[in-house]
């Protein structure tokens, strides 16, 4: 492989490597949320201790992130790349086997801790072979994600509602088979030396925009996982059957990812901070009508809010890569798993208001949450994204693939 080589669209074909094992890494990571109309019965669950084990597959999807983000920086990223995924599949599909809600959530972190090492290399690679296109590399790489996520629903609800929750186990072996074709091809990359002796005093010097832009993650994460899990249960309470709820979400999530893939294009010619607080707006109107709303009415409100809310996902990534160019797979982790969990550790209280007034009327709360999230992002720094300058630790570094990975 050379650095000549491009798909296209003009990017490095790892990045398309990377979106394919992202693309099932994500959608293995949804395997819960699409299936809590059955396991909430067969666990006697309620929408609190639902919430609160979405709030532990979180802390190990998302926020566990920011130290793998750390070790691949220091340590082999590849393995992670290898790993991560592995676990994930390995793991998530024997949640069908759970008989208490504690080895349910054994389940989950487990799983989510594959996922969770996963992420910050792999976002990181892509960043660097993004070139002067960093704005779409992330998009392709987030947006197979995304579709991912969005389509789990579709396997593994059908699959739960004929066969029973044990079955979904079987998934297991079309994915190892999948992985075993992908991951040998992703290549090494190098390790951000300068990182063993700063850690996350590196980043001192950005911690006001950074922190800025965690905010707007969080929050918008917030109104994002409200929607994506509570919305299967309030659909099947409302006539659906499991398979059409499944349906719904993947709806829902896949034009969120949509919005995702586009976001990231748009922020390189008009700037992240203004595509970040239009979407956050356009959103709102969108997610609060929804829910007040029923059958594919519903549906149609919600996903396309769900496409403006989430078309800011890539572009937080690279925002965050370009106002701190520094440890790009510690500021990956921070923008997309630490500011994901710590919203989703918000979702066990979500599910409490929502155990207490309703599903329908917690879902207009939640919708309010981007507003916020916008007067956030007002103060950051505006102006198009812009190609980084390689950091001192970067130029040169080619490995023995022949792959540049500095670009």
């Amino acid at each position: 492989m050379t650095t000549s080589m491009k798909t296209p669209f003009g990017l490095h074909p790892t990045v398309l490597l990377l979106a394919g094992t992202h693309f099932l890494v994500d959608g293995f990571s949804n395997i819960y949320a699409p299936l809590l109309p059955l396991l909430i019965p067969h666990l006697n669950l309620s929408l609190f201790a639902a919430g609160t084990l979405q709030m532990c597959f979180l802390t190990a999807n998302s926020v566990a992130q920011l130290g793998f983000g750390y070790l691949a920086d220091k340590w082999r990223p590849r393995v992670l790349l290898i790993a991560g995924p592995l676990a994930t599949v390995l793991i998530l599909p024997l949640l069908g086997f759970a008989t208490t809600p504690l080895a349910l959530a054994a389940v989950l972190v487990v799983g989510g801790l594959g996922a969770s090492a996963f992420h910050p290399p792999a976002a990181a690679l892509a960043h660097k072979l993004g070139g002067t296109r960093k704005g779409l590399a992330m998009s392709f790489h987030i947006t197979g994600g995304s579709i991912g996520f969005s389509l789990g629903p579709l396997v593994f609800a059908p699959v739960a509602e004929r066969f029973g929750l044990p079955w979904i186990a079987l998934l297991i072996f079309p994915a190892l088979a999948i992985l075993a074709i992908v991951l040998p091809r992703i290549p090494p990359m190098p390790r951000e030396e300068h990182v063993g002796s700063k850690g996350f005093q590196a980043l001192r010097p950005y911690r006001k925009p950074l922190t800025l832009l965690y905010l707007v993650v969080v929050l918008r994460t917030l109104a994002a996982l409200s929607f994506a899990t509570f919305m299967p249960v309030m659909l099947t309470r409302r006539g659906m059957s499991i398979t059409e709820a499944g349906l719904a979400s993947a709806t829902y999530l896949f034009m969120s990812s949509v919005g995702g893939f586009l976001g990231g294009p748009i922020a390189d010619r008009w700037g992240a901070r203004n595509v970040i607080i239009c979407s956050l707006l356009l959103s709102v109107p969108f997610l609060v009508a929804a829910p007040l709303q029923s059958g594919w009415t519903f549906v149609v409100l919600v996903s396309i809010g769900g496409f403006m809310l989430q078309s800011t996902l890539p572009v937080n990534v690279t925002f965050g890569q370009m106002i701190a160019p520094v440890s790009a797979a510690t500021v990956s982790s921070l923008m997309m798993g630490f500011a994901w969990g710590v919203g989703g550790m918000v979702v066990p209280f979500v599910g409490l208001l929502a155990d207490r007034i309703g599903i329908e009327r917690t879902l207009v709360i939640m919708a309010f949450m981007p507003i916020a999230a916008a007067v956030c992002a007002a103060p950051l720094p505006s102006g198009k994204l812009v190609h980084t300058p390689p950091r001192a630790a970067d130029v040169g570094n080619v490995e023995p693939t022949g792959t540049d990975v500095a670009r």
